[in-house]
């Protein structure tokens, strides 16, 4: 998804990007891009924008309706499962998956200033590979761990992402049942992948099939079939 209010000249624009759902072993991950001219970046600290994580469902939504209503322009990237566990086959980090990803939202938006939340442990590094991959030169790129913590912009981008990949995962209960938040960290929904993988012989639809809390599960309930076969 993505918005524009209109398509004037883009010097000033000052850009945050951040994603939502990298870790879990259920639903998708969502990247964000939000821009908001210099002038208008303190708004953002009088509606309260700070990690989305720290905030309510509730509260996240109310924000990303006012951070979209007002921003220059925004753009959203859904990576389903599926997508996500093709990258091992095309031998691709889920790393450098972000990174194609954020390129494609920057060269989109084509902001000068670009506050990034690296996901790599080499911050520079991150910022190496996401400057290469742009068809333009922005004027700084500002690469940080914890950046939605460290800067408003990147915060909205945050709570837009996490609002949005919010509203898939209701979706997805709806159809399938409460799984929980869909972290392997959550024992409900270990609970759920098991007992889906148990009653199907299958791993369900919007499940993570290279994450090794899948692997292991398949070895234990099904150990007669290969891990192959659920990933190709």
């Amino acid at each position: 998804m993505t918005s524009f209010k209109n398509q004037e000249v883009k010097y000033d624009l000052i850009c945050g990007i951040d994603e939502a759902g990298r870790g879990p072993v259920l639903g998708p991950m969502v990247i964000c891009g939000v821009c908001f001219h210099k002038i208008d970046l303190n708004l953002l600290s009088k509606i309260g924008v700070k990690d989305s994580k720290k905030l309510t469902v509730n509260r996240r939504s109310e924000l990303a309706k006012i951070i979209k209503k007002n921003c220059f322009s925004y753009k959203t990237i859904i990576i389903d499962a599926q997508e996500i566990d093709a990258r091992e086959e095309k031998r691709i980090t889920l790393n450098k998956l972000e990174v194609f990803k954020m390129v494609e939202i920057l060269n989109e938006l084509l902001p000068n200033i670009i506050y990034l939340d690296a996901a790599d442990v080499n911050e520079e590094r991150f910022k190496t590979s996401i400057i290469n991959g742009l068809n333009y030169s922005p004027i700084k790129v500002i690469s940080k761990h914890k950046a939605d913590d460290l800067y408003p912009i990147v915060s909205a981008a945050s709570i837009i992402a996490k609002d949005l990949r919010d509203s898939i995962i209701i979706g997805l209960k709806n159809k399938y049942g409460d799984f929980g938040s869909g972290y392997p960290s959550d024992t409900r929904s270990i609970e759920f992948l098991r007992e889906w993988i148990k009653k199907y012989k299958q791993v369900p639809p919007f499940a993570r099939k290279t994450w090794e809390t899948t692997k292991k599960i398949i070895r234990e309930e099904l150990s007669n079939t290969k891990i192959t076969d659920f990933i190709n």
